[in-house]
């Protein structure tokens, strides 16, 4: 079977249907992290997503593709709220890739849709430096529907970026839909939904359905790049038996879940949101000794300390109950371990 390419909307940028999410590769050493990355470039993979936020994620990338930098596609992304801070966040961004553009620059999920005529500033800095060279297109990420479809209608904005998974719902694929009619790239983000879905090939095959979708996916480790790069030389196609196991995990997922995005932190008395509101799907999904410690019992009875400030609440982009959500996490976790 011939490998996949994904042409990107209007930009152009054809490249494998496999991205390479670089979030995790902060949490490796240099050494190893530019070892992962080479070896993803000659299995196929040429589109790296990473960004300013990633602490040195710019710079492990810079350093895998030095003098490389015509056979790989860059994406990075800035917090900043205000042009002043984006300059500096992109400037840093360029020394850290050891390069002078940079192929796909994102706001980082802003809480609103930057437009020319806001006051901060911001996309009109981001179109300064587009003219300049230093971007080649202005993208945006977010995990906020609203704001994403916002986005889309404005026109502004050649790539979309976006969580994405056989568990997401209607709304989610409405985006899908839209970026493909407005001639927008849709970038997939947790398409393994934060470690929830763990059949790998049941993920790209359900991502292959959408021939303007580029899922992206977090890889840490050689053994999780090898599963990528299969895809790569052999990419999974939808059958029965896959049907069958993305039905199975619908059911199981349904309602409301945490997608572990992590915007709610931090926690007024420091629970670790992003993981404890999800411990009752983790424990049964995943080898659940690694959630039997003590270490995690210990952050499962922070729970308890919850003072129900709301502060979560407000933050959440799915508009989950968190507190809530937390207390049934515990009571479950602990009837599984007494």
């Amino acid at each position: 079977m011939s490998r996949v390419n994904v042409t990107l909307g209007s930009t152009g940028i054809i490249v494998n249907k496999n991205g390479f999410g670089a979030l995790p590769i902060q949490r490796v050493n240099t050494d190893k992290a530019v070892n992962i990355l080479r070896m993803a470039l000659d299995g196929g993979m040429n589109y790296y997503d990473t960004a300013r936020a990633y602490t040195d994620s710019e710079e492990k990338i810079g350093k895998a593709f030095k003098g490389l930098r015509d056979k790989v596609i860059i994406a990075t992304k800035t917090a900043a709220l205000n042009a002043e801070d984006m300059i500096e966040d992109l400037e840093t961004s360029l020394k850290n890739l050891k390069t002078d553009y940079i192929d796909v620059y994102q706001f980082h999920n802003p809480p609103f849709c930057p437009k020319e005529s806001d006051d901060n500033g911001l996309y009109k800095a981001a179109l300064k430096a587009k003219k300049e060279g230093k971007i080649r297109h202005i993208c945006l990420t977010n995990h906020r529907l609203h704001v994403a479809k916002e986005a889309i209608e404005s026109g502004l904005y050649e790539i979309l970026q976006f969580p994405f998974s056989y568990i997401s719902g209607s709304k989610e694929l409405e985006l899908v839909h839209l970026c493909k009619e407005k001639n927008i790239g849709f970038v997939s983000m947790k398409g393994l939904s934060g470690g929830l879905l763990t059949n790998f090939k049941a993920c790209y095959a359900f991502q292959a359905q959408y021939e303007n979708v580029l899922p992206i996916w977090g890889i840490q480790t050689e053994e999780e790049l090898k599963q990528w790069l299969s895809c790569v030389e052999n990419p999974p196609e939808m059958t029965c038996e896959i049907k069958e196991i993305i039905e199975k995990d619908r059911k199981e997922l349904s309602g409301n879940f945490c997608r572990s995005c992590g915007y709610c932190e931090p926690c007024t008395v420091g629970i670790q949101i992003h993981q404890c509101a999800r411990m009752s799907q983790l424990i049964r999904r995943c080898p659940s000794e690694q959630f039997m410690t003590d270490y995690w019992k210990s952050e499962m009875k922070k729970i308890s300390k919850c003072i129900d400030c709301g502060k979560c609440k407000t933050k959440c982009p799915y508009g989950l109950d968190i507190p809530n959500l937390l207390k049934i996490n515990l009571e479950d976790y602990e009837k599984i371990c007494s």
